[in-house]
């Protein structure tokens, strides 16, 4: 799995660099699709209950599960990636949030505080904890600095299939929820709004939109629990962090 998990990674890196002012969403997806399979992999996306992407690319008030699509991407627009691969049998499942040159700077902040909140929470994926202490980092975080957690959409388990048990809120009290234990491997996903936490899918079936319009940003790793500290396995090839 840690092999899937790096070139998961390393491909999310490649793509979000190929993003830029002019591209459609679905130039992003043909590519990262043709680096995918160049790389002897597959996308666990890819025909999941119909989806038509390899990978899940949403754009300013798109929340999460944009399809490939003829919209261009344009100067300051946010653009959510996330891309998943299945090697020697695993999956690996990562997310980011990039820029496309300059944004407001109430949206450059929901980006920083997304991702915190992502390594905040991450931080908290310790054995002996429980799991919706993961979800209360996000939760307390985000709120804190203003914005709002998507509620209507999870992080998972990940292993052989895309998404396992258990199921990963981004807000709730902490000490509830089954104790972590090490082995298990998480895809933490913090969702956040600039807005409200209100969404809705779109007539497609699959893009999740803010209700209000504004935007949202998505960040995720897959994480391993350990007898000591948690692993980032979604680290690109040739960066050595256990963990930021």
């Amino acid at each position: 799995m840690r092999k899937s998990c790096v070139l998961a990674a390393t491909l999310l890196k490649a793509v979000a660099d190929f993003i830029e002012p002019g591209r459609t969403i679905k130039e992003i997806d043909d590519y990262a699709g043709r680096r995918i399979q160049e790389a002897g992999a597959r996308s666990p996306f890819l025909g999941y209950k119909g989806y038509p992407g390899y990978t899940c690319i949403s754009v300013n008030e798109e929340v999460v599960h944009g399809t490939p699509r003829n919209r261009h991407i344009q100067y300051g627009d946010v653009v959510s990636l996330d891309l998943g691969v299945i090697y020697g049998g695993w999956v690996g499942d990562t997310a980011t949030t990039v820029a496309v040159g300059e944004i407001a700077p109430e949206v450059r902040k929901l980006l920083d505080v997304t991702e915190q909140s992502l390594h905040l929470a991450i931080d908290k994926a310790r054995s002996g904890n429980r799991l919706s202490d993961v979800s209360h980092a996000v939760e307390s975080f985000v709120q804190g600095n203003g914005f709002s957690v998507v509620r209507e959409f999870v992080g998972h388990g990940v292993g052989r299939t895309l998404h396992e048990e258990p199921q990963i809120p981004n807000y709730g009290p902490p000490g509830n929820g089954p104790k972590l234990k090490p082995g298990m491997t998480l895809a933490i996903e913090p969702m956040v709004n600039l807005g409200d936490s209100r969404v809705k899918v779109l007539a497609d079936g699959w893009t999740v939109v803010t209700a209000d319009g504004k935007p949202s940003a998505h960040f995720e790793h897959t994480v391993l629990i350990t007898e000591k500290e948690p692993e980032i396995l979604t680290i690109p090839e040739g960066v050595s962090l256990r963990r930021r």
